[in-house]
């Protein structure tokens, strides 16, 4: 139980809290306890309060845990007891992780309406569910990437009820849950963090605005805001692991950088709840000391996204070539992803002009997360499209079975494994009109610069926009979206009938390639994939074994030759 309730305001003179009682407001004065952190005791649990400094206006307290009222209204205060339910989850390196967005992946768009749809991914062979970002952000609904209530889920979500209500009923399924959080950077709307002190830092930028102050003055109290957050999703709501939103955008020069102070504190949390704790990074930098234990130079990560998988398979299968694509499309991208790792390790990158990355070294795959589509690859694109509506069939097919024989941690995002139809859109609800105008220009004007007409991007701020991006669930019971689900769950169980997809060992991948005719093969142990993406038959050796794991265009077999069907794909399992 929370014994003082506590602000770091070093640039205030005067801080009270104004709790609302009876009709009435109390104002309660904090008082100063050393280099800018004031204190009082906590207001009462239930009851709605602010904070005023310095006899200013009445703000959120930017550790609520509670903001019923919205980003900009009063603070609600909560004081849960430790989520203590006895479970642990799986290990990352058996795990089958699943994305979703809780406002569109149940027509209520909650955590209740996650929660009602938590049968369907156990059926899938789902072990961990990512929800992305349900921190506090302004409107009713968006991707999560602007909140700035780093303490209080969402309330139009459910709130902070919701949210535990969810994670109860994940665990009771066996399934562990992974939240995506930021802490690059804060949204524009409802952020009054630097009212009170250097919470952000005119040294450096971000693509979303400024960037928190990591290394200056004063960082000492930011970074203890973010990792006390961080502990807060994992203790208070019982989160079994989080994932780090861009950490290439945490510009830190310390000796000690935050993401190693991070995974310490996670650990020593981990130690305390006695329950396995993850951290997983998304970074675009391919640098291995992300993922590295701290004893050998690293930061202590678990793991990391691998966007170089997904870019070798998508530029093989689409044969898209714009932006980061210009790097990638050729077969032995995704053969250098399989057993490197990364793609560029060291490598010139066209995109970017320089070389990039560096080798991953001596670490297992199992650091880094494969996926075929994810929010952001969907998401980004001008209409939303995924992999589905890009690809034929088999080609989809085909990326599946390369993402679940990868040495990688497997991951989906919400649909893919039924060939959704509905697009995944970006979609906001910014509350102010200029705000909500600038972010319609910017996305017509981002994407007017790469050919595309202005007036066929779809309105972030067009309620419709969020509607088409909902997942439409009854289509599951109809062709061809059935058969990609059988297709993918016979996946997930293949992975975890085969001790050899669970193994890391990068050196035990065997990858053949032929660019001109347009087929890989790749052996894990006694599995083995084909796939012939071409537009045509193929004729190929038949790989030694049997039973035979296909979908019902399955090749022609005469002797130790198979005619593999255009644009097919199988997987071979020894007897």
């Amino acid at each position: 139980m929370t014994a003082r309730w506590q602000l770091w305001a070093p640039r205030a003179g005067r801080v009270e809290l104004v709790i609302a009682v009876d009709g009435r407001d109390e104002r309660r004065a904090a008082e100063p306890a050393g280099d800018g952190v004031w204190t009082c005791a906590p207001p009462p649990v239930g009851a709605d309060y602010a904070i005023s400094v310095d006899d200013g206006p009445l703000r959120p307290d930017p550790r609520s845990p509670w903001q019923p009222h919205g980003v900009h209204g009063r603070s609600r205060w909560r004081d849960d007891a430790p989520v203590d339910d006895g479970f642990c989850a799986r290990p990352l390196a058996s795990a089958l992780i699943y994305e979703l967005h809780v406002g569109t992946f149940s027509a209520a768009g909650t955590f209740d309406g996650v929660a009602e749809r938590l049968d369907h991914l156990v059926a899938l062979g789902v072990s961990h569910v990512e929800l992305m970002p349900v921190a506090a952000f302004p409107g009713r609904h968006g991707w999560g990437y602007d909140g700035v209530a780093l303490f209080a889920p969402h309330e139009p979500y459910g709130g902070p009820a919701g949210l535990r209500r969810l994670v109860a009923a994940c665990h009771r399924r066996g399934l562990a849950v992974i939240l995506d959080v930021v802490h690059n950077h804060l949204g524009p709307d409802g952020n009054y963090l630097g009212e009170l002190g250097p919470y952000f830092t005119d040294h450096y930028r971000t693509p979303w605005g400024a960037a928190i102050n990591l290394d200056g003055a004063g960082s000492d109290h930011v970074r203890r805001f973010l990792c006390d957050s961080a502990c807060h999703w994992l203790r208070d709501h019982g989160i079994d692991g989080l994932r780090l939103d861009a950490v290439h955008a945490l510009h830190d020069r310390s000796a000690r950088p935050f993401l190693e102070q991070l995974a310490d504190e996670v650990a020593a949390l981990e130690a305390g709840l006695g329950r396995p704790l993850v951290l997983i990074a998304e970074s675009d930098l391919n640098d291995p000391r992300l993922v590295r234990g701290r004893d050998a130079g690293g930061f202590g990560l678990h793991a990391q996204w691998s966007d170089d998988f997904h870019h070798a398979i998508h530029a093989a299968l689409t044969g898209e070539r714009a932006g980061y694509y210009a790097d990638f499309g050729a077969l032995g991208d995704i053969a250098a992803a399989l057993t490197g790792g990364y793609v560029y390790d060291g490598r010139a990158s066209r995109y970017r002009g320089q070389r990039h990355g560096r080798p991953l070294g001596e670490l297992g795959g199992e650091r880094l997360l494969g996926y075929a589509q994810t929010h952001d690859q969907v998401g980004n694109r001008a209409r939303g499209e995924r992999l589905g509506h890009l690809v034929s069939p088999g080609l989809l097919r085909a990326a599946a079975a390369l993402v679940f024989v990868a040495p990688f941690v497997p991951m989906l995002f919400q649909g893919e494994e039924w060939a959704a139809a509905s697009p995944f859109l970006y979609f906001t609800d910014h509350e102010s009109p200029e705000l909500a105008e600038a972010v319609r220009r910017g996305r017509r004007r981002e994407f007017a610069a790469h050919g595309w007409d202005p007036d066929r991007i779809p309105d972030p701020q067009d309620p419709d926009t969020f509607r088409r991006s909902r997942l439409d669930w009854s289509e599951r019971e109809r062709e061809p979206h059935r058969g990609v689900l059988a297709w993918y769950t016979a996946l997930a169980a293949l992975r975890r009938a085969e001790p050899a997809l669970r193994d890391g060992r990068r050196d035990l991948v065997e990858v053949a390639v032929d660019e001109l005719e347009r087929w890989i093969r790749v052996g894990r142990g006694g599995v083995t994939l084909v796939a012939n993406l071409a537009p045509a038959p193929r004729r190929l050796p038949r790989p030694p074994g049997a039973p035979r794991l296909h979908f019902p265009d399955g090749p022609d077999i005469a002797g130790d030759v198979m005619t593999m069907p255009a644009e097919g794909v199988c997987i071979w399992v020894a007897a």
